[in-house]
């Protein structure tokens, strides 16, 4: 059976203006990787909620599970969980459990569960709630879409909570093996490999160091056996690959 797919939509104006540097989605794919999840496909749109609702709409519809990061704290501009909602068609508002949570956590901080702060309680219908350990405001799930904070500590430490609850496939591991020339040079011998295993994922990452051409060729697979075979295969090809 094919592994499980997933989408990531990144949702924030400070992510496209390059204000801020987007790292959740590079702790995503690894650790789908290692969970055997598949992630195919990365979106990043503005704050602004028909851009939301439609990527998480036609996302949702093409892969089995989306996870977004971004638009869930308590300011004007966060405003994916409302989003969700209508991509979903259900209603949203606040929620006990999630209410009971912050409540909590404002009183062992000596804080004030105002009416910026109440925004994060606000839960769509049938949700289930993704727990946040560092800063308490919940993320959810909402059928094959999970919403998450977008501040890295609070989205890897959901992504830990989350991952155990999800079916998995087979891992996914991978080879790799650096081969100093261009890839002008092997693109022949690589995609002979390729298609001698088109069950394997063979991609060639070129990088210059010292004024030299060279490639890292990265092969990816859930066989084992298959993954050796191919790596024997590209040694054969460029015996003086380094791995």
């Amino acid at each position: 059976m094919p592994n499980p797919t997933a989408a990531m939509l990144v949702i924030g104006d400070e992510i496209l203006s390059g204000r801020t540097r987007d790292s959740n989605m590079h702790h995503l794919a690894g650790r789908l990787t290692e969970h055997g999840i598949d992630l195919r496909e990365v979106r990043v749109v503005a704050d602004d909620a028909d851009a939301i609702e439609q990527a998480a709409r036609a996302l949702s519809e093409a892969f089995d599970h989306v996870f977004t990061s971004g638009g869930i704290g308590p300011t004007h501009d966060d405003i994916t969980a409302e989003c969700i909602a209508r991509a979903k068609g259900v209603p949203i508002g606040v929620r006990d459990d999630a209410r009971a949570i912050l409540q909590a956590h404002y009183d062992r901080q000596g804080g004030t569960l105002n009416d910026a702060r109440l925004r994060m309680a606000r839960i769509p219908e049938g949700a289930t709630l993704i727990d946040n350990p560092v800063s308490a405001a919940p993320g959810f799930s909402l059928g094959n879409i999970h919403v998450m904070a977008g501040v890295p500590q609070i989205f890897e430490a959901m992504v830990a909570g989350l991952l155990p609850t999800l079916t998995g496939g087979a891992r996914v591991e991978s080879r790799t093996i650096r081969v100093e020339r261009g890839e002008g040079d092997i693109a022949e011998a690589l995609g002979q490999v390729a298609s001698d295993y088109p069950d394997l994922s063979v991609g060639s990452y070129p990088f210059v160091q010292k004024g030299r051409f060279g490639v890292n060729v990265v092969v990816r697979g859930s066989d084992v056996d298959r993954l050796e075979a191919a790596m024997g295969a590209l040694k054969s090809h460029f015996p003086e690959a380094a791995e």
